[in-house]
């Protein structure tokens, strides 16, 4: 009888560390807290106001291409920091911003912006963020998502652990099906470049009609990308399904090989193998700032700080800009850029002993409107700072969606960089809401997709 309490007194002490959180805290969201779980005060100073329900879908105006107005265009910087004044705002900055300014001494400078807190995100989103927060809880070590359902969107809102902070920002809202055409560049130290054209996809299985439910089940989304410039590459397609416990089913990916005319599948498109076409200056995960399976890492929640992080970046989307305008050597074209204050999550992720990855140390900072990553420090296996990850972020307030205008990963042993997701000089901004069929993301759809 002693044996059965015992047993039944540990079963209930895992069934509450497990669960998700009370009704009470729950609560929360929507009154002391945003939907999405911020903070919704400002904080003493007023330099980060309080969230009042972010900009309006009409805030500025879309033009025949679908690129999005500027509705702080006539906003000028509070200040600039540069590498004489670094070190009077470290304390808001990374070290990995810090270590740009060294690194570039003469042309490297953070213009710091007023603070908007503009995301706002779509009623029925909201409704599946406040159904997360009482249902879901992590599973195989917080490497999956148990009672994950319907709509699929930040599994944690109000956040525990590293881990689960981390997962907000992996299964954040991205408007659904979402079609895009983009360009990435890999300068050499001189700031030539090739620059790499995409056409991609992502597709939720709760948006694809004729999506058999079980094939579902354990996916988060599909994504594809086909390559189209260079010659050299056009014609090659990736398929990834991503899916939700990476540990249970990891990732699957295919590639079809325009120059064999074959797919294969692709175990390599995951944790630190290369990224497409990135000239060894990216992993897979550093994909959307952090993509894939978390469960390599040991995440601790160091906490919240407020931090100079890019943000409302339409200046940098413009479509008058020219790629040659954006891309320098050394870094971006820093005068396009604009910082503003904001509360971030900090989480440092650690190689687990007995695993192994390029980067042994990732320190995180991820922007609490939005769940985006804003900022990653990426630390080699002798605790060397090595590369240094800005994601661009806007809000693309028609469809209210936050999304990367530009990510940049700057390797600052090397001197060089990758900047990726520029379209100023495409047709089209991003397509959202796109009817999406399940036969499109199949091994097979390959062969017809990869046709040069």
């Amino acid at each position: 009888m002693r044996k059965m309490i015992a047993v039944m007194a540990l079963s209930l002490l895992a069934a509450n560390v497990m669960a998700a959180v009370s009704p009470e805290e729950a609560a929360k969201l929507g009154t002391t807290l945003t939907p999405v779980g911020a903070e919704k005060a400002g904080n003493a100073e007023g330099s980060i106001p309080a969230w009042t329900g972010g900009i309006p879908k009409n805030a500025g105006a879309v033009d025949s291409k679908g690129f999005l107005a500027d509705p702080f265009a006539n906003e000028k910087p509070l200040f600039v920091i540069t590498a004489a004044t670094v070190d009077k705002y470290k304390d808001k900055l990374s070290d990995g911003q810090v270590a740009m300014f060294k690194r570039y001494p003469e042309t490297y400078k953070i213009p710091v912006y007023p603070s908007h807190r503009t995301v706002n995100l779509p009623p029925e989103i909201y409704e599946s963020i406040k159904r997360s927060a009482l249902n879901v809880h992590a599973i195989n070590d917080g490497n999956g998502l148990e009672n994950f359902t319907g709509n699929r969107y930040y599994a944690f809102p109000i956040p525990k652990n590293g881990v689960e902070v981390l997962w907000n920002h992996i299964t954040r809202y991205h408007g659904g099906n979402l079609r895009r055409i983009i360009t990435q560049a890999t300068p050499q130290t001189n700031g030539s470049y090739t620059p790499i054209r995409f056409e991609e996809e992502v597709a939720v299985p709760q948006q694809i009609p004729d999506m058999d439910p079980a094939k579902g089940a354990n996916v988060l989304t599909f994504f594809k990308q086909s390559v189209t410039a260079p010659a050299r590459l056009a014609g090659n397609v990736l398929l990834v399904h991503e899916t939700l416990d990476q540990v249970k089913e990891p990732r699957l990916a295919w590639i079809y090989n325009a120059g064999q005319r074959r797919v294969r599948r692709a175990p390599q498109v995951a944790y630190d193998g290369p990224g497409t076409a990135a000239d060894g200056l990216r992993t897979s995960d550093n994909f959307d700032m952090f993509s894939g399976a978390p469960d390599r890492y040991d995440w601790k929640l160091v906490g919240k700080k407020e931090m100079y992080i890019p943000y409302n970046s339409y200046k940098l989307d413009s479509p008058t800009l020219k790629y040659d305008d954006i891309i320098k050597a050394g870094h971006i074209n820093q005068d396009l850029t604009r910082y503003e204050l904001h509360r971030v999550w900090e989480v440092v992720g650690t190689v687990k002993p007995s695993e192994r990855h390029i980067y042994a140390k990732r320190h995180m900072y991820i922007d609490e409107d939005s769940w985006q990553v804003a900022l990653v420090d990426h630390y080699d296996g002798r605790g060397q700072l090595w590369r240094v990850a800005e994601g661009h972020a806007q809000f693309y307030y028609d469809h209210q969606v936050p999304a990367y205008t530009v990510e940049t990963l700057y390797d600052i042993i090397a001197g060089r960089y990758i900047a990726l997701g520029m379209k100023n000089e495409e047709k089209s901004s991003f397509v959202f809401g796109f009817a999406a069929k399940a036969a499109d993301y199949t091994p097979a759809a390959l062969r017809s997709a990869g046709v040069r």
